[in-house]
């Protein structure tokens, strides 16, 4: 079972307005870090904010007046599930979206929110599946799968169409692949308009199923991945059947890897983007001398995060960067000591974040004190200069490494 061209522009046709034609943007500033033309294709601000708005919606209207009635089923780590909720409501079809526990929270109140009937089964897309496929059976309702479908392909195809309307130049297309339906239709797409262009996949380094699938390999993909919409553990048939004749390569990134890429888009673009959303650039960025001078297309896939998970990154990449560092400071048990060291860390530039006095649980002399210290810097080189600064007045103080591990940095003799 293959995707054409035609069965994508059928799709853009059918869908037509009813979903975002988003913005294909230049970023001049990722460009200059990549050493490439980076343009980003933001399907973060689709409604339900992800692409898979798309398919979804080509899926449905395709749908018998009896299916309609039926109703329909789906299951999915979130961006499919919230798709179906929504274009289902709006069409009047009952929808039933089964979810694995481990779904991050907003994706679940999303899609509640949006009138789906939410069932949290399992603790993993494959066994959400399993239960989806029972229910599907017991009720009599029509499953629409989130990546293995002719239509759904052909409806995340129409993403690639766009994309090459508004940047037609492009040398590459980095696209995230999960169960492999949005780059199967974003390269069956981009090759048909543009038989020379470059269509290479991006999987988290937890899962990399597609990788293993095709060179015929046991999967080994697990674990808790910050690009859960790309979790998957089995590849969709028809994705795996075209990716010898679309795609010319897939890359891994890491979980610090796809962790520096969301930080990067909140920071310089000004958007929020999921982990699975942020591998293109992940993967461009760890591969700078494969996109070296080339014009690169980055599918940022969906913007569906937890919001404390994004404050956890962006406060990691402050700490990766060296903008954020914890010192540990001693000194004599003395009147005046802490006022002395937060003033000095001041006078040379430091914001002091948090402050923890301790004088007791610690093997310390008991004539000294033990300061720890959450200080804000303007980057690594500056973070130095305070503990140079701080030695050059005899106080002893170190880093604390983010792995909370003391790596001592500069250690004088303390004073009495």
């Amino acid at each position: 079972m293959t995707v054409t061209i035609d069965d994508i522009r059928r799709a853009a046709g059918t869908i037509g307005d009813a979903v975002v034609r988003t913005p294909c943007v230049l970023s001049r500033t990722l460009s200059e870090i990549a050493g490439a033309q980076i343009h980003l294709k933001l399907e973060n601000l689709q409604y339900t904010a992800s692409f898979k708005d798309r398919g979804a919606l080509n899926r449905l209207l395709a749908l018998s007046p009896e299916e309609r009635r039926r109703g329909v089923i789906c299951m999915s780590a979130g961006n499919h599930a919230q798709a179906v909720a929504y274009h289902a409501g709006r069409l009047g079809i009952p929808a039933t979206i089964v979810m694995p526990r481990t779904t991050p929270f907003i994706k679940v109140a999303n899609t509640e929110r949006l009138g789906g009937r939410v069932m949290l089964e399992g603790d993993s897309l494959a066994e959400a599946a399993s239960c989806a496929e029972t229910l599907c059976v017991r009720d009599r309702l029509v499953f629409i799968h989130p990546y293995d479908d002719p239509l759904i392909i052909a409806g995340q195809g129409t993403l690639a169409l766009e994309m090459l309307e508004d940047a037609p130049d492009l040398d590459d297309l980095v696209v995230p692949i999960g169960g492999g339906g949005l780059v199967t239709g974003c390269a069956t797409a981009a090759k048909s308009l543009r038989p020379d262009i470059r269509v290479i996949g991006v999987e988290a380094a937890l899962y990399p199923s597609m990788v293993q699938a095709l060179r015929g390999e046991p999967s080994t993909a697990q674990g808790l991945t910050i690009a859960e919409g790309i979790a998957v553990k089995t590849p969709g048939r028809i994705a795996l059947s075209s990716m010898a004749t679309l795609v010319s390569d897939i890359l891994l990134v890491t979980e610090g890897e796809i962790e520096h890429a969301v930080h990067l888009m909140a920071e310089i673009e000004k958007t929020v983007v999921e982990g699975a959303g942020a591998t293109p650039l992940a993967a461009v960025l760890a591969n700078r001398e494969r996109f070296a001078g080339r014009r690169v297309g980055l599918v940022v896939s969906g913007g569906n995060i937890d919001s404390r998970t994004l404050s956890s990154v962006l406060m990691r990449g402050l700490v990766r960067a060296g903008r954020l560092l914890r010192l540990r400071v001693e000194v004599p048990d003395q009147p005046g000591m802490l006022a002395r060291v937060t003033t000095l860390i001041g006078e040379l530039g430091g914001n002091i974040v948090e402050v923890q006095h301790e004088r007791w649980f610690r093997d310390i002399p008991v004539r000294m004190t033990g300061i720890d210290l959450i200080v804000e810097t303007r980057d690594a080189a500056a973070g130095d200069e305070i503990l140079n600064g701080l030695s050059a007045q005899d106080i002893r103080a170190w880093k604390l490494s983010s792995d909370a591990l003391e790596t001592a940095v500069d250690q004088p003799a303390s004073s009495t």
